[in-house]
């Protein structure tokens, strides 16, 4: 961060994962960043005590104020982000909106079909908040809070001078809230289809022992995409947040079917994201870099767990003589 004064005094966060963690650890590189830093992240409340307790755990880390609901998390914040998965976007500006303070920026960073973020900004604006359409152009790293950001919507100047006191990298992209959503959202048809046709195709390639032969010639059809490295990044990402990249595809789908046309290709793209995102696998070391290495472990993954339904499916009936 450039040796400039933050202007927010208190930062909360709707959901606290990779996102929010990002721009905290990019902001807490600049000596002068003194903002008091809230949370509340769905996870508090789970059922099960081991996620409640990393969660907790993860507040603890990051040295900032674990709250036991979003409307204490956002109380008294100018500036609030939200960053959850697709699926509960809306339903997390809701529950957020008692407590904000009149007048206090939502940055609604969430990758939601703009139908969703119009919706969600009505309710931010009755509650007195100022809505600001936010869509996350790249991954959050390396860049931590200088990732590309877009923002539309009825305060993009104010907005724009907001993000600029926290040196986050946004540029306005003139239009209604949905405007910069639009754009993350179709881009995604790409870059998310993408992942979604590379696990096919690696993992098909693996089984049928054909897999080298088939980036060899990805790349020379393709020259300088660099096939092994990307196909090994793209399944790390889909194996490490393949739920929720699942969540965004339903809204890009979703998107695409309000504009009238079929979201056929963006529909199978949750399915390997969820499939993936299912077997809650993570890699480390010098597997995050092998395609090999990581398309050996889905596919051991997915044979346990079809193996596992096969065997709790009951017998089939037996035909009898009458």
């Amino acid at each position: 961060m450039k040796e400039a004064t933050v202007a927010s005094r208190s930062i909360a966060f709707i959901g606290f994962g990779e996102a929010a963690r990002a721009f905290l650890d990019g902001w807490r590189t600049c000596p002068s960043f003194e903002a008091r830093v809230s949370a509340y992240d769905i996870k508090t409340d789970s059922p099960d005590c081991a996620v409640r307790a990393g969660k907790q755990a993860d507040y603890s880390a990051a040295k900032i104020i674990g709250a036991s609901s979003a409307p204490e998390a956002v109380a008294g914040a100018d500036a609030v982000f939200s960053v959850v998965t697709a699926d509960q976007a809306h339903e997390a500006a809701l529950a957020a909106a008692p407590g904000l303070m009149r007048g206090a920026f939502f940055f609604d960073c969430d990758s939601c079909a703009p139908q969703t973020k119009v919706a969600t900004a009505e309710a931010i604006e009755a509650a007195g908040g100022r809505y600001v359409d936010v869509a996350v152009m790249a991954p959050v790293h390396p860049r931590l809070h200088r990732t590309p950001l877009l923002i539309s919507g009825p305060h993009p100047e104010a907005a724009a001078t907001a993000l600029a006191a926290l040196d986050m990298s946004a540029r306005i992209y003139k239009g209604p809230v949905g405007a910069a959503s639009s754009v993350k959202m179709i881009r995604s048809i790409m870059m998310k289809g993408l992942e979604s046709l590379v696990c096919e195709c690696v993992l098909a390639g693996t089984k049928a022992g054909v897999v080298d032969a088939v980036l060899d010639s990805l790349d020379d059809t393709y020259p300088g995409f660099g096939w092994r490295k990307r196909s090994a990044y793209m399944l790390e990402r889909v194996m490490t947040h393949g739920l929720r990249r699942a969540a965004e595809m339903r809204e890009v789908a979703l998107t695409v079917d309000l504009l009238g046309l079929k979201g056929e290709m963006s529909r199978g793209s949750v399915e390997w994201e969820q499939k993936i995102g299912e077997l809650g696998l993570r890699a480390s070391g010098a597997e995050i870099a092998d395609y090999r290495l990581l398309a050996d472990r889905i596919l051991a993954a997915l044979d346990r767990r079809d193996d596992g339904f096969a065997a709790k499916a009951p017998a089939a009936p037996t035909s009898r003589a009458s």
